[in-house]
């Protein structure tokens, strides 16, 4: 595949835009872990967030593959920083329940294991 650069503005051209695909996709799923482990260590929260749903999700092809996933997190059970044998479980205490929408966008070289969260907008739900 080749990459084509714009020079006249310094960017990566989009190669193939936006299209949506299917939230059981493998590579959106690792995007979504990979963000939501960036969420979680940016988030000032003690607690984690876990994905509750996978609301959407669009590709593009630029340099990497660019994904957009539209997502539903919620606080955990599980205080930071997460042990690993512990399972978590979405939190469902009135005082301590919390739902948010996330927008990440996630750039991905999956074949080489490489992702980057490129941008994120979060809002309460």
């Amino acid at each position: 595949m080749g990459v084509s650069i714009d020079p006249a503005k310094n960017k990566m051209k989009v190669l193939r835009p936006f299209t949506f695909v299917n939230v059981s996709n493998a590579n959106v799923k690792q995007c979504v872990w990979f963000a939501m482990q960036d969420y979680n260590e940016e988030s000032e929260d003690e607690f984690i967030f876990m994905v509750v749903k996978i609301a959407r999700a669009q590709m593009q092809i630029t340099d990497r593959l660019e994904y957009l996933i539209d997502v539903r997190i919620a606080r955990s059970d599980c205080r930071k920083p997460l042990n690993n044998n512990k399972i978590c479980a979405i939190e469902e205490k009135a005082s301590r329940e919390k739902t948010i929408h996330c927008t990440f966008l996630v750039g991905a070289l999956p074949w080489n294991g490489e992702f980057n969260v490129l941008s994120k907008q979060c809002f309460d739900a």
